[in-house]
């Protein structure tokens, strides 16, 4: 009996100082980003999963209101960096960011253009505002799972794609689009994923 109860101990504090640590490094990565952080939260974010996982029964001591602020936090902060990652590695500076955080392509001539010879065209900038958007994305995503109703990830999906639906004509800006919001909700439902099985 004992032996149950120490093993029980020892899984919910793992749980807690690795989405301390989880929750810290994403915050530090959003702060400062740095590559290094968020991968070293990505580690402790895996502890805290399984952890979570493992634990039996829902958060005892008190630990559920904690757990879900450092889980929430952890799944905000820490997705717009992660995003970040992803697309440095897919996109390897491939494009040129813009001024107020988009990434600037060429627009599309017009037949009439194209028929004239017109050569070169105009650039310009799409996926503005991009790190407000995740914010909010990560933010309804983690509720959604924590609150148990994985079904509003498809709304969020949604209204993100209807929204930016008019800006993803050129290939750049759709595969940063993609890349950019999988990396952020894979994340955010991780981190959303550690609060509902721990308060479950």
């Amino acid at each position: 009996m004992n032996l149950f109860v120490f093993a029980d101990a020892i899984t919910w504090s793992a749980l807690v100082i690795s989405l301390v640590a989880t929750a810290a490094l994403s915050v530090l990565a959003y702060v400062r980003p740095r590559h290094a952080y968020i991968w070293f939260a990505a580690g402790t974010l895996a502890i805290a999963l399984l952890a979570a996982a493992s634990a039996t029964g829902p958060a005892q001591f008190g630990l559920a209101p904690l757990i879900t602020v450092l889980g929430l936090t952890a799944a905000v902060f820490g997705g717009s960096t992660a995003a970040s990652t992803a697309l440095d590695l897919a996109m390897r500076g491939s494009v040129a960011p813009g001024l107020h955080g988009g990434i600037i392509v060429a627009e599309k001539r017009s037949a009439d253009e194209e028929q004239r010879g017109v050569i070169g065209s105009a650039r310009r900038e799409v996926l503005r505002g991009g790190l407000t958007i995740g914010v909010l994305e990560r933010i309804a995503s983690a509720g959604a799972i924590i609150a148990g109703f994985p079904e509003a990830l498809a709304i969020v999906v949604a209204v993100k794609g209807v929204g930016r639906f008019t800006e993803l004509e050129a290939p750049e800006a759709r595969e940063r689009f993609i890349i950019g919001t999988f990396a952020s909700l894979i994340w955010a439902c991780a981190a959303a994923l550690v609060v509902h099985l721990a308060v479950r």
